[in-house]
């Protein structure tokens, strides 16, 4: 017997188009920069090999000015001096869909794109140091030095697929993200701590104007320089590292000059960054 013919089916495949959102934030925490240094990067390229007891005394755990300054994200041109990379947010709205009923991560995170490879952070930038625990098997306590912006405020554009998302859940998401996820270093998303949280606001918001007006381009430049300590912490922390800087006779930072045996300091390259005493 001859088969039964199969019904020709036809398949039915939705439009698809793209909506647009422009964002406009602002911090309800102090936001925390995490780059990753130039330092870390090359040790990660070239280790260095332990050090003796000679090369112990002769050089400085850390160098918090070089580890300030390798925190922050920058971009060459703009408003701005100081950015966060758009995968942040980009990162925050997609795990806010974890806590949402009805919606995965993956699936937020093919269906949404935050235009751009940075976006840029208005504010001003001062010094943050603090003790940390470290990612070996003890813990082992250790000072982390970042830059952070007490108050910020930034925008950017969010594209999304019609009709798989609509507008007011994609806003629905990232407001939730600036709730519980945040941006940067110490965010809530990591656990104890509740930095870079922020709400969505309007471009007329007095908060994110004034923020914008009184934390472009040229103030970051001037206030880096400056390096103003965040707390009284960071204060007691970085007047210390000066002096001691000064004790052992390191008068210019990047690569500590070494002391011979014989108590002579040879002269440091010209390259190498003066310490702000």
């Amino acid at each position: 017997m001859k088969k039964a013919a199969e019904k020709e089916t036809e398949l039915q495949i939705l439009k698809v188009e793209r909506g647009r959102m422009q964002v406009y934030i602002v911090g309800e925490s102090p936001l925390i920069l995490n780059r990753m240094s130039e330092k870390a990067k090359h040790m990660l390229l070239h280790p260095r090999g332990k050090l003796n007891a000679y090369e112990k005394q002769t050089n400085t755990k850390h160098n918090p000015r070089e580890e300030f300054e390798g925190s922050a994200h920058r971009i060459k041109t703009g408003p701005t001096l100081l950015a966060l990379p758009s995968t942040a947010f980009k990162g925050a709205l997609s795990t806010a869909a974890l806590d949402m009923p009805g919606t995965k991560k993956a699936q937020i995170a093919r269906l949404t794109y935050v235009e751009g490879e940075y976006v840029g952070i208005h504010g001003i930038p001062k010094v943050h140091m603090t003790w940390v625990k470290g990612a070996d098997m003890n813990r082992t306590p250790d000072i982390r030095t970042r830059v952070i912006i007490p108050e910020w405020a930034g925008t950017f554009s969010v594209t999304y697929v019609v009709p798989l998302l609509a507008h007011n859940a994609v806003a629905n998401l990232i407001g939730a993200s600036g709730v519980y996820i945040g941006v940067g270093d110490g965010r809530p998303e990591k656990g104890k701590l509740s930095f870079g949280r922020f709400r969505i606001v309007s471009p007329d918001d007095a908060d994110y104007k004034r923020i914008v007006k009184y934390g472009g381009r040229k103030l970051q430049e001037t206030a880096m320089k400056a390096a103003e300590p965040y707390d009284e912490e960071t204060k007691e922390l970085w007047g210390w590292w000066h002096d001691e800087v000064k004790r052992r006779n390191f008068e210019k930072t990047g690569q500590q000059r070494k002391a011979k045996p014989n108590g002579h300091i040879p002269e440091v390259e010209d390259r190498q960054v003066e310490v702000n005493a």
